[in-house]
């Protein structure tokens, strides 16, 4: 890299890092509060897109409504979890990705058995794939889930997620109130 180029980046990086320190220093940052808990704060388009056109789907009824059924809740071998998919299987064979409608909506459980909506997940068995600008990351096979290779985007529209928007697993999302699958 020549000199030029390495001081424009560096100049880049000293301007984000003025930014983040300024929004910290005012009370801002990445989140928002609601109703006690995090709210990804408007500074993603896709994300506030999906909350915008799923909102609904804070009542976990509507999901069950609308064809979505639940799987055992996920969580990471690092930390974090992505907690409770509630998938859709007509959604994910008919390979349209609509942002209106998630092939998965994910929701953390609570110790009270409340189930809070926390991301949603765009799958397609065909890609590559993007939504929004934002490709899909692939999973071959076998993978953890015993699904033939697929494509995902998961998005973190309800819940802050330190790992970025688009992470698979979540730090502050966990599965330890979830309930034990039986046989």
């Amino acid at each position: 890299m020549n000199f030029a180029i390495e001081l424009r980046h560096a100049g880049r990086q000293a301007r984000r890092l003025l930014a983040a320190a300024l929004l910290i220093a005012l009370g801002g940052g990445a989140t928002l509060a609601h109703d006690g808990h995090d709210m990804v704060a408007g500074n993603n388009p896709l994300a506030d897109a999906v909350r915008d056109a799923n909102g609904r789907f804070a009542d976990v009824a509507v999901a069950i409504a609308e064809g979505y059924a639940p799987i055992p809740c996920v969580s990471g071998i690092e930390g974090g979890a992505m907690g409770i998919h509630y998938v859709n299987g007509a959604l994910i064979e008919d390979e349209a990705i609509d942002i209106a409608h998630p092939e998965a909506v994910m929701y953390e459980p609570g110790p009270d058995g409340a189930m809070e909506l926390v991301a949603v997940e765009y799958i397609a068995t065909k890609g590559p794939s993007k939504l929004g600008g934002h490709l899909f990351a692939f999973n071959g096979s076998p993978n953890r889930y015993g699904l033939p290779p697929f494509y995902e985007l998961h998005v973190w529209a309800w819940r802050a997620n330190a790992t970025g928007t688009f992470a698979d697993m979540n730090p502050a999302v966990s599965c330890d109130a979830a309930p034990m699958p039986t046989n």
